[in-house]
């Protein structure tokens, strides 16, 4: 070959490389046109929160999920579904939930009740408790057995009014320790009028919306007709703060779970060997422009907010974990602390960030209307709590408790910041309390967010090379 046609070769590969970075570029600019810009309701860019979850709190989080503390989870996969007769379980593999053997628990989760997550709680609870029952005997002795349930039922309605979910009981015999590490949150198969029906009782049934707005708020609903869906969002926007919030929050739980199943999703199995990764088909199937017609960037948009949401409330119960009292006790000693090391840098990070989200916007008009209005919303986000026992795959409902616990946790949270601001340093809470499970769901849905973050930038490079 003479020097000529190679020089001639060379300009033409040079140019075609430079052709192909010019697409990219334009391609990247695409991809981030999709998601970028400010969210409603806060005064928050896109990119500052790429930048501060992928960079800054992703890392961590990823680490801190690897901790024993955190690894292990108790849920009850068994509880009877309360709204309509169930379907059955998945009988897809994939669906399944291996739960962990009692030998494998460090023991001191396992020796701990529902909130023992101290090591002074050991024993100070025990006495607590076992004084109050001795206070409830002495002060009802002349009262009927029907008459002391009924105290302990109004006990117990008082300390649940601050819950935006149900919380499963941890002594139950069906409750069981679950490995989390182990049993990943992934595509299963699941599908079908189960899996229909759970979201679209979700999104209409307890989402905030008149009868007279007949588009379905479910994304996924399977017919809209020729509606751009512009109508809808016109009649969103004109909600209260509130109700567009519960809408956002919701939609944002929805895109992230999506994400997650096309992050993780089954490619192939040979030989009995699945291979498991990243599915472009199906992430464009959820949240391309085109095919979504213009809702995917809503829902991702939604995902942002809903970490917005969460982040705040790490941000606001800091002081909680930040006494001296609180050791997220396993047992291991050197584990421990550096466990909460590594806990309480992460709440520093998240107290730095500069564009929270204002939660006192919310339920901020009159003392009356606020008060109603709240309630509301609590009781709505409690029951999408209880139809998460209603999802018929195991691992889906695993993953579906648990984050939807972490969003009801932060909720408590964010709205309880004089209880938060008047812990004592050294002596357990009456004012605001977490459970260990609370404390875990809490840390594991907001490290579900942040993984979807990271893997929604993995998934613009994939877009740009599939392009």
């Amino acid at each position: 070959m003479s020097r000529g046609v190679r020089w001639a070769g060379a300009v033409q590969g040079t140019a075609a490389a430079v052709q192909l970075l010019i697409t990219l570029s334009f391609l990247r600019s695409v991809v981030q046109a999709q998601v970028a810009g400010v969210l409603d309701d806060c005064l928050c860019d896109i990119d500052s929160i790429d930048n501060f979850n992928n960079y800054k709190i992703f890392p961590k989080i990823k680490k801190l999920q690897e901790r024993d503390y955190f690894r292990y989870y108790k849920v009850n996969l068994k509880r009877p579904c309360p709204f309509w007769a169930e379907d059955g379980h998945c009988s897809i593999k994939d669906c399944h939930v291996e739960p962990c053997p009692e030998s494998k628990i460090p023991v001191g989760i396992k020796a701990g009740h529902s909130n023992k997550y101290l090591k002074v709680a050991n024993n100070t609870e025990e006495l607590e408790d076992c004084e109050q029952a001795n206070k409830l005997g002495a002060v009802n002795s002349t009262l009927s057995n029907q008459s002391k349930e009924a105290f302990i039922d109004w006990a117990r309605y008082d300390d649940s009014q601050d819950h935006f979910c149900e919380l499963d009981d941890e002594r139950s015999p069906a409750a069981q320790y679950v490995d989390l590490l182990l049993n990943p949150e992934r595509y299963t198969g699941y599908k079908g009028p189960s899996a229909w029906r759970v979201w679209n009782s979700i999104y209409e049934e307890n989402c905030f919306k008149p009868r007279s707005v007949y588009r379905p708020l479910n994304p996924l609903a399977p017919s809209r007709g020729e509606d751009d869906g512009e109508s809808f969002y016109t009649w969103l926007e004109g909600l209260c703060l509130e109700k567009r919030v519960f809408y956002k929050l919701i939609s944002g739980l929805h895109a992230s779970i999506n994400l997650h199943l096309c992050v993780n999703y089954l490619l192939e199995e040979t030989w009995g060997k699945p291979s498991w990764g990243p599915n472009i088909k199906e992430f464009k199937r959820r949240f391309d422009p085109v095919e979504t017609k213009g809702e995917g960037p809503r829902r991702l948009k939604n995902l942002y907010f809903l970490y917005l949401i969460e982040l705040r409330a790490l941000s606001k119960v800091a002081p909680y974990f930040e006494r001296s009292i609180v050791d997220l006790y396993t047992g291991n000693t050197e584990e421990d602390a550096d466990t909460k090391t590594l806990l309480l840098s992460i709440f520093q990070d998240t107290k730095s960030f500069p564009m929270h989200f204002d939660e006192k916007s919310m339920f901020a008009g009159d003392t009356k209307g606020a008060k109603s209005l709240k309630e509301e919303f609590r009781l709505h986000f409690k029951n999408i709590s209880h139809i998460m026992d209603c999802v018929g795959c195991d691992k889906c409902r695993l993953w579906g408790k648990l984050q939807t616990q972490g969003l009801g946790t932060a909720l408590k949270i964010l709205f309880s910041e004089k209880e938060i601001q008047k812990l004592p340093e050294n002596s357990p809470s009456k004012g605001f309390q977490l459970t260990r499970q609370e404390i875990v769901a809490l840390l594991n849905a907001f490290g579900r967010l942040s993984t979807s973050i990271r893997e929604l930038q993995n998934f613009k490079v994939l877009l740009q090379h599939s392009r």
